[in-house]
C-alpha cells in the first residue's frame, strides 16, 4: 500500500513541476537558512562546554562601585592562589593568567604573538591534550614554553617540536630563548586561551618568569585574570566571606573599598559577558531564523492548500471506487512529506555550499556536517514529518471528509475553501518581510551614524602598529629617537608613541582627588599614557591649554591633560577653569599633578556609552608604551606603507610590521552589531523572496482558477489593465493591512534595540515608507508578469477552459 502511495504522489510532483519546484525552492531556503542560524547557535553554546569539571569552574569577575575605576574580567593577582591554599575544603583548584603581545622570532621569521604567563595548573584544572610533552612537567623548567600545533607549524613546518626553542622578547628589550616542551592540541573554543580577538593567545609561560617580562601577579595589581574550581558541593556564595576576608587584609585599601568579587560559571561566562552581547545576538539570530522557517512553511501551506482544491474531483472518483478516508489521509500526508523530505535534502546540500559564505557574514566558523553529533540525523527527520503533517493536514482531513458526490461536482458547498486562512498566512508573511526590512534600514543607519558621526578626532589615513617594549626610561628616549626619524618622512604627517589608540582599550583607570580634598572625592578616569604628539596626530582639538607642551619641549612629567568630561565631573563647567589646577591619585604617594591641557571631548570607546572622563599621562612619567601611530598624507596609501615598512626594517631590523589602520580598529568596536546588520541584510533577501515566491504560487493558481472567468471579462470588454488591477487589488490590500499591523511592531522592537545606544539615529517614517513601497513594487510588478499572459490570451482559448 505504502509503494502505491508513493508512486502517486510521485506522479502528482511531476505532473504539476513548476508548483513542486515553487513549493520545494522556497521551503528549502528556509530550511537552509534554519539549519545555518541552527548551526551557529549551536557551536557557540558548546563554548566552555567541553572543559574538564566545567560545572565546578569559574572565573572570578570584579565588580566596581565607580565601573571607571577598574575592569570586570579581571581581579587581584594572588586572589586564586589564596583561596585555594587557605581555603582547600571550599576550592579544588586554581588557574590565572597575564595576558601580553611580545616579538617571538625563530631565524628570519619575526612575529607579534599573544602570550599567556600562567600557572601550571593548566593541563590539570583544564584536560587540554598534549600531542607532544608531558604536561605534569611541561611548565617546570626555567624559560619553559607550551605553544599550540598551529604555532608549531607556522615556526617549524610542523608539529613535533619538543625540544626546539624561540626567542621571545622582554619588555626591557632584551631577548631570551625559550625551550618548548609541549606542544597543545588546538583547544576548541574557551574562555581560558581564548577571551576575545585580542586575547587569543597560543603561546603558554610559566608564572614562573613573569619578572622576565617586568610582571607580577602581587596584591596591588588588580589586572590577572583568574579562575577557580570548586570542591563538590560548594556554591559560590560559600565564597563570598573568605574573598571578603582576603581583600580586606591584602588588597590595597582603596581598591578594597570600591572592588567586589564575585564568581560567574565558566560554561555560562562566554554567553554573559559583555552585558550578555553573545546571547543577545544568538537570542536576536534564532527569532530572525524561526520567522524566516515560518515564512517559509506558511509558504508550503498556502500552496498546498490552494492545490487541494483543484483534486476534488480525484476524491470524489477514489471514494466512489471504494477508496476509504483513512487511505486518502494517507494519500495526502504521503505527498507533503515527500515534498518535504525533497526540500529538506535540497537545503542540506544548499548548507554545505553556503557554509563557508555564511562564516564570513557572521564572522564565526559555522559547523560542517561531519562536526554535528551522529544523533543530530534525528532533528531533520523531526522537522520533516512536523511541516508535512501540518501542510498536508487540511486536504488530508477535510477535502477526504466532503461527500462523493460534492467532490465529483469539484464544487465546495458544504466546507468552502478557506480563502480568508490563506490571505490571513499570506498577511503574517508580508508582515514578517515588513519587520525585518524596517529593522535592516535602521540598523544600518545607526552603524552609519558610528562611522560618519563626528567622534571627536580624525581617524582617516592613520596606521598603528605595535613595537617592541623596553619600558625603561632609557628605552622611552631611544624610541621616541626612532619616532622622530618616521615623523622626518615626506609620507608621514606626524607620528606618536603611545600606549593606545582611541578603540576603547586603555592602559588602565585611575581615580583622581583634588590636592588639598579628601581623597573619597576621587573621579575614576580612563587613562592614556601618550606622547606631545598624540593630540596633533589623531587631530584632537583643545578646549583648553596645550597637550603638554610644545612638541619636543615637554619638561615637567608631572603636567597632566585631562578631557572636558574630567573637567565637569571636578565642576569646571568652563575648561579653562582647569587649567592650572592640582590633583593627586588615588593611591599615588602624595604626588601632586597639575592640569596644562584640556582636550575637547572624543568618542574612546564604543558610542553604546556616553563619553567617560579620560586623563593623559605622558609616556616619560609611565615608561609604558605599545605602538606607533602614523598619520600618512593622502594619495597613494600603499606607497606610503611600502616606506614605512622599508624605515622599519632599516631602524628596527628583526622587529615584524604588523600594521592595523584606524578605520579596521574602530569596526573591532561594532563587530557584533555588523554581523548583525549582515545577519539582517541576508534575512531580509530571504523574507522576500520566500514572500515573492509564494506570491507567484498563489498568483499563478489564482490565475488558473479564473482563466474563464478573465475569457468572459475580455468579451465583454475589460482591458488589459483592467484585469491586472483584479488581481493587484486583492493582494495590495493584503500588504496594506499588514503593513498597518508590521510598522508599530518594528518601531517597540527597533526602538527596545537602539535604547541600548547613548548615541543612536532617530527612527523617521522614512525605513517605514520605504519597506512598504519596495514590497508593494515588487509584488505588483510579480502580479503584472503573471497576469498579463492571461489578459493577452485569445478570450475563446479561456472560455473552452473547465
Amino acid at each position: 500500500m505504502l509503494r502505491n502511495y508513493l508512486k502517486i504522489a510521485w506522479r502528482n510532483i511531476t505532473k504539476n513541476k513548476f508548483y513542486a519546484s515553487v513549493n520545494i525552492i522556497g521551503l528549502s531556503t528556509g530550511i537552509a537558512f534554519t539549519l545555518l542560524i541552527g548551526a551557529y547557535v549551536w557551536s557557540e553554546l558548546q563554548v566552555n562546554k567541553n572543559l574538564k569539571n566545567a560545572n565546578q569552574q569559574y572565573i572570578i569577575q570584579s565588580k566596581w562601585k565607580d565601573p571607571n575605576q577598574g575592569l570586570e574580567l579581571t581581579t587581584m593577582g594572588p586572589l586564586a592562589k589564596a583561596l585555594r591554599e587557605q581555603y582547600p575544603d571550599l576550592v579544588a583548584n586554581y588557574y590565572r593568567w597575564d595576558g601580553i603581545t611580545s616579538n617571538v622570532s625563530k631565524g628570519d621569521k619575526s612575529f607579534r604573538e599573544g602570550l599567556q604567563i600562567c600557572d601550571s595548573t593548566m593541563f590539570n584544572m583544564y584536560g587540554f591534550t598534549l600531542l607532544y610533552g608531558n604536561p605534569k612537567t611541561a611548565f617546570d623548567g626555567p624559560f619553559s614554553l607550551v605553544i599550540t600545533s598551529e604555532k608549531a607549524k607556522k615556526y617549524f613546518g610542523k608539529t613535533d617540536v619538543v625540544g626546539q626553542t624561540l626567542t621571545i622578547e622582554s619588555f626591557s628589550g632584551s631577548k631570551h630563548d625559550f625551550i618548548i616542551t609541549g606542544v597543545l592540541k588546538s583547544p576548541s573554543k574557551n574562555s581560558v586561551t581564548y577571551l576575545n580577538d585580542d586575547n587569543n593567545n597560543q603561546f603558554y609561560i610559566s608564572s614562573n618568569n613573569i619578572s622576565y617580562f617586568g610582571r607580577n601577579m602581587d596584591w596591588p595589581n588588580q589586572y590577572i585574570v583568574s579562575y577557580v574550581e570548586l570542591q563538590k558541593g560548594v556554591k559560590p556564595k560559600d565564597l563570598e566571606k573568605p574573598i571578603e576576608y582576603l581583600m580586606k587584609q591584602n588588597a590595597p585599601p582603596q581598591i578594597a573599598a570600591g572592588m567586589t568579587p564575585y564568581l560567574v560559571p565558566l560554561k555560562d561566562y562566554y554567553l554573559s559577558a559583555n552585558n550578555g552581547l553573545v546571547k543577545k545576538m544568538l537570542y536576536a539570530l534564532s527569532a530572525i531564523a524561526i520567522f524566516i522557517l515560518i515564512m517559509a512553511i506558511i509558504n508550503f501551506i498556502n500552496m498546498s492548500v490552494s492545490r487541494s482544491a483543484a483534486r476534488m474531483r480525484e476524491i470524489g472518483i477514489r471514494k466512489v471506487l471504494g477508496g476509504l478516508k483513512k487511505q486518502l489521509i494517507m494519500q495526502f500526508l504521503v505527498e507533503s512529506i515527500i515534498l518535504v523530505f525533497f526540500a529538506t535534502v535540497f537545503a542540506i546540500f544548499v548548507y554545505a555550499l553556503s557554509k563557508d559564505m555564511f562564516s564570513n557574514i557572521l564572522g564565526k566558523q559555522i559547523p560542517s556536517l561531519g562536526d554535528f553529533p551522529l544523533y543530530f540525523i534525528v532533528y531533520p527527520l523531526i522537522l520533516i514529518l512536523i511541516i508535512g503533517f501540518t501542510a498536508g493536514i487540511y486536504p488530508a482531513f477535510v477535502l477526504s471528509s466532503l461527500k462523493s458526490v460534492e467532490s465529483l461536482k469539484g464544487k465546495l458547498s458544504s466546507t468552502k475553501e478557506n480563502v480568508l486562512l490563506r490571505k490571513s498566512l499570506v498577511a503574517f508573511q508580508f508582515g514578517t518581510a515588513t519587520i525585518a526590512l524596517i529593522g535592516a534600514i535602521i540598523i544600518s543607519s545607526q552603524i552609519h551614524l558610528f562611522f560618519s558621526k563626528d567622534i571627536g578626532f580624525n581617524k582617516d589615513y592613520i596606521v598603528s602598529a605595535q613595537l617592541p617594549r623596553d619600558w625603561t626610561p632609557q628605552g622611552v628616549t631611544k624610541t621616541e629617537e626612532v619616532r622622530k626619524q618616521f615623523a622626518a618622512m615626506p609620507q608621514v604627517v606626524n607620528a606618536t608613541l603611545s600606549y593606545t589608540v582611541p578603540d576603547g582599550n586603555s592602559s588602565g583607570s585611575a581615580s583622581l582627588y583634588r590636592a588639598g580634598a579628601d581623597s573619597t572625592t576621587a573621579v575614576a578616569s580612563e587613562q592614556i599614557v601618550a606622547d606631545e604628539y598624540y593630540a596633533s596626530t589623531f587631530s584632537i582639538p583643545m578646549a583648553a591649554g596645550k597637550f603638554f607642551g610644545a612638541p619636543g619641549a615637554v619638561t615637567d612629567p608631572f603636567a597632566i591633560v585631562i578631557n572636558q568630561a574630567q573637567a565637569k565631573a571636578f565642576g569646571w563647567n568652563n575648561a579653562t577653569d582647569a587649567i592650572g589646577k592640582q590633583l593627586k591619585f588615588q593611591g599615588g604617594g602624595g604626588q601632586v599633578f597639575t592640569i596644562v591641557g584640556v582636550t575637547k571631548d572624543f568618542h574612546f570607546g564604543s558610542m553604546q556609552k556616553p563619553i567617560q572622563p579620560i586623563t593623559f599621562l605622558h609616556v616619560t612619567l609611565a615608561n609604558i608604551y605599545r605602538l606607533f601611530s602614523f598619520k600618512i598624507t593622502p594619495g597613494n596609501i600603499s606607497n606610503s606603507i611600502n616606506a614605512l615598512q622599508k624605515k622599519w626594517s632599516a631602524l628596527m631590523p628583526g622587529v615584524p610590521f604588523e600594521y592595523t589602520f584606524m578605520d579596521d580598529a574602530l569596526a573591532k568596536l561594532y563587530k557584533s552589531e555588523i554581523q548583525l546588520k549582515k545577519a539582517s541584510y541576508t534575512a531580509t533577501f530571504l523574507a522576500l523572496v520566500i514572500v515573492l515566491l509564494g506570491v507567484l504560487g498563489l498568483i499563478s493558481l489564482s490565475v488558473q482558477k479564473r482563466t474563464k472567468e478573465i475569457g468572459i471579462r475580455k468579451v465583454l470588454g475589460s482591458s488589459v489593465s483592467g484585469i491586472m488591477l483584479l488581481f493587484l487589488k486583492e493582494f495590495l490590500l493584503i500588504i496594506a493591512i499588514a503593513g498597518a499591523v508590521a510598522c508599530p511592531l518594528a518601531y517597540i522592537i527597533m526602538n527596545k534595540w537602539l535604547q541600548e545606544y547613548a548615541y543612536r539615529v532617530n527612527i523617521s517614517a522614512s525605513p517605514f515608507v520605504i519597506s512598504i513601497s519596495i514590497l508593494g513594487c515588487i509584488t505588483a510588478l510579480l502580479i503584472g508578469i503573471q497576469t498579463i499572459k492571461a489578459a493577452l490570451a485569445n478570450p475563446v482559448k479561456s472560455l473552452r477552459t473547465e
